[in-house]
């Protein structure tokens, strides 16, 4: 290997992966050998900067970046540390010490000492077996602290263990250690973290994973706020939830420091007054049912990952509650409904101290399919289930009664129940009950690779029974939105799509991008960086800009 004389370090790249390496020449300088690095220094850094454990430089990851870095330490896990069965989760406890470390810059100390962080690799660690000893030491000393803390105790049982050897745990930690996880985005970090999610924990009964365009649609449409309490009765690895959160997180951001905006504005969705107010509105309004115990965890993993509110994520059938065999997780359900009720100041007692008719909206992608069965002693519980014991029916009468009057109802629904004779009945139970407030056709392509399902988004506003009364004294007559997303930004196959020409080529769109550069003395300055990007081929935006036109009376 040959290079160049003047230069002192080499990188090299596969589009995936990184690989850093020193020049060292002999004492006469007629030789020299590569060493292998975990990173380089940054700007006005030396070497040794990156051995002390007080500094605080790193990356912010941006668009799939985490993603590379998540499915690379995850595909090293699975193929050379013989830990086929849990590769996951052994990812995601070295995930969530990086997160605690850094966290740890913001709780108080209790030796008063400033923050050093732990979760590090030494500039040349990995190199050496006694060098990775003591990574191995620092991040499972870590985990044991992270597992009794406060927050982070609620996530985990008590009785998990890194079980990586001490060079995998090194190679992980040094992937990991090279980015900021609270300066990342929570759509990049929930890209990552769902990309991971959704490959290990395998669809099987009818679940999938929502695509995050057709979630952030759903999301922006109903436009939650921080006076909604939410529910996601089917919330696996917690998607909805954390576009709320991410949604309201701008909101608040907006109304904290109304004077700023672009990069300056987004500088400060991590600021300690915003983080503080997205965790309290998180614990406080912020809920999700899920059936499988593995999808529970999962999704009060990505909650913590999104602003620490984990505590409302529960293992519950939500098609039987409140009359599941699990009494102890109803009482907790229940317990968390009456502090959000009175944190809120939110007493209305129509049906009593349960999460029946306590919130305000409800997002959902319920199970569906012929695979799926809900038991006949819980289906016999709902109305519906004299036309349709399919369990995504059942859902809309569960979502019903989970929502306040005049409460909203965002779900995804097969085409079957629209359009079907067979379900005329369900259609009108809907049209009794609901305000239709908008109706959007998907492509196939929708759900696929995961599952091929022709499949619709509906928005429905709960009726009050003054409205019930008044509809079926005269003509229900009212305008509803719909919209056919033909384009959904990627192929059967998943493999993106990108807007082309009318020659079929891929259109490159000139984009001036303001981002924030902040120096080692602390001062900050707006660079512009002009460049010709690729759009994706989606309908989605659009459709949701054009509802929100609509709901003006502009079209």
């Amino acid at each position: 290997m040959g290079a160049v004389e003047s230069c002192e370090f080499g990188l090299w790249a596969n589009g995936s992966s990184y690989h850093f390496s020193q020049k060292e020449e002999d004492a006469l300088g007629y030789d020299c050998e590569f060493i292998d690095l975990s990173d380089f220094p940054g700007e006005g850094e030396s070497l040794e900067d990156l051995d002390r454990n007080d500094r605080s430089i790193s990356r912010t990851p941006a668009n799939d970046s985490l993603i590379k870095v998540f499915k690379r330490c995850h595909d090293y896990v699975y193929g050379n540390e013989g830990r086929k069965k849990d590769a996951f989760w052994q990812l995601l406890y070295l995930i969530f010490c990086k997160l605690y470390d850094e966290k740890r810059k913001f709780m108080p100390s209790p030796n008063g000492e400033s923050y050093r962080r732990k979760f590090w690799v030494g500039v040349k660690e990995q190199n050496t077996e006694e060098g990775r000893k003591e990574v191995a030491k620092r991040i499972k000393g870590l985990f044991q602290e992270l597992k009794e803390d406060e927050i982070f105790s609620e996530v985990f049982d008590g009785n998990e263990a890194i079980g990586l050897t001490d060079k995998g745990l090194a190679f992980i930690a040094g992937e990991l250690a090279k980015y900021s996880f609270l300066d990342a985005s929570v759509d990049v970090k929930g890209m990552a973290y769902e990309t991971i999610v959704s490959n290990t924990l395998k669809q099987e009964a009818g679940q999938f994973f929502t695509p995050r365009n057709i979630v952030k649609a759903m999301v922006e449409m109903l436009n939650p706020s921080e006076s909604d309490r939410i529910l996601d009765p089917c919330c696996g690895s917690g998607g909805f939830m954390v576009m709320v959160l991410d949604h309201v997180r701008k909101q608040i951001t907006k109304e904290l420091y109304p004077d700023l905006e672009g990069p300056l504005l987004v500088d400060k969705y991590n600021s300690m007054e915003v983080n503080e107010r997205v965790r309290i509105y998180a614990e406080r309004s912020i809920f999700g049912f899920d059936f499988d115990p593995d999808l529970k965890k999962a999704a009060r993993m990505n909650m913590v990952m999104a602003g620490d509110g984990h505590a409302n994520v529960f293992h519950v059938n939500s098609l039987a509650y409140p009359n599941w065999e699990h009494p102890v997780e109803i009482k907790k359900i229940n317990k968390r409904i009456k502090q959000s009720l009175e944190e809120m100041k939110d007493m209305e007692a129509r049906y009593g101290n349960d999460a029946r008719g306590k919130f305000d909206m409800v997002f959902t992608n319920p199970p569906f399919g012929a695979k799926v069965k809900v038991e006949e002693e819980i289906a016999s519980q709902y109305f519906l289930s004299k036309y349709s014991d399919a369990p995504e029916v059942l859902f809309i009468e569960a979502c019903f009664n989970y929502l306040k009057e005049g409460g909203k109802l965002a779900i995804v629904l097969p085409d079957s129940i629209l359009g079907n004779p067979n379900t005329l009945e369900v259609r009108e139970w809907i049209l009794d009950r609901f305000r239709i407030l908008a109706s959007i056709d998907l492509a196939v392509e929708a759900f696929l690779p995961q599952v091929g399902v022709q499949a619709s988004l509906l928005f429905l506003q709960k009726k009050t029974e003054v409205e019930r009364q008044l509809a079926q004294d005269s003509e229900d007559n009212y305008d509803v939105f719909m919209a056919i997303a033909e384009k959904l930004g990627k192929d059967r196959r998943g493999i993106p799509i990108y807007q082309r020409d009318e020659d079929g080529a891929e259109v490159l769109f000139a984009t001036e991008t303001k981002y924030l550069v902040r120096k080692n003395n602390g001062e900050t300055e707006i660079k512009t960086r002009k460049e010709k990007l690729k759009q994706l081929d989606d309908d989605l935006p659009g459709i949701s800009n054009n509802y929100k036109q609509f709901l003006k009376g502009v079209l």
